[in-house]
């Protein structure tokens, strides 16, 4: 089983009308589709890189909006969104029905026209989706990994989220720095150079997982 990210650019005729509404005069430059329902009314949770009348502004520019509500957050607003449909352009409904692989959230929309998303299957399958996708569009594989059912940081080692977690507890990532590197060693009984070793390793495994996916 293979995760892999891709990235694609559509024409105008298969661009969704909220990401065309972005790409045009809105000041929200990313959106995620975070969630999605099963059923055959279109309710969607999305979030929106902008305040609320922004995110309100925007989606009330989509022709199936049925009704929405908003909730905003520290960075950026929430929308529950029920419409009657979800508005995908046909051809590229059909290529995903018929995939045999899996797609894992957000779908993130970017005001310059990309999409990014991510799907799970075996190679072949993954093989085949890429071929139908990039018939309607110009799409880039950014990342290829082999699949773990365990969410980021999948990779990091038992050793590694100990010391981490540890040094949250410590106080070692508030400003001002709370705690040391001294107490992560006392607390995994081991010495200093090896828990800032630990440290440093589970960090940049984060960091990579968190530029990876964004």
């Amino acid at each position: 089983m293979k995760h892999a990210q891709f990235s694609v650019d559509y024409p105008d005729r298969l661009v969704h009308p909220l990401q065309r509404g972005m790409m045009r005069d809105s000041p929200v430059d990313r959106a995620e589709l975070l969630m999605w329902s099963p059923t055959a009314d279109a309710t969607t949770l999305f979030w929106f890189d902008g305040d609320r009348d922004a995110a309100d502004a925007l989606v009330s520019g989509v022709d199936s909006l049925v009704r929405a509500h908003f909730v905003e957050g520290a960075e950026g607003t929430y929308g529950f969104l029920h419409q009657r449909d979800y508005e995908f352009a046909d051809p590229l409904l059909g290529v995903v029905a018929d995939a045999r692989v899996i797609f894992l959230p957000p779908v993130v929309f970017h005001a310059t026209g990309s999409v990014r998303f991510e799907a799970v299957g075996e190679v072949s399958a993954l093989s085949a989706f890429y071929d139908d996708i990039a018939a309607l569009g110009d799409l880039t594989v950014e990342r290829v990994k082999p699949f773990d059912r365990r969410r980021s940081p999948s990779q990091l080692t038992d050793r590694q989220r100990a010391a981490l977690e540890t040094a949250v507890s410590a106080g070692y990532y508030e400003i001002p720095r709370e705690g040391s590197v001294a107490d992560v060693a006392d607390a995994l009984d081991c010495s200093t150079s090896t828990a800032g070793e630990l440290l440093r390793k589970a960090e940049a495994t984060v960091l990579r997982e968190f530029v990876g996916s964004r």
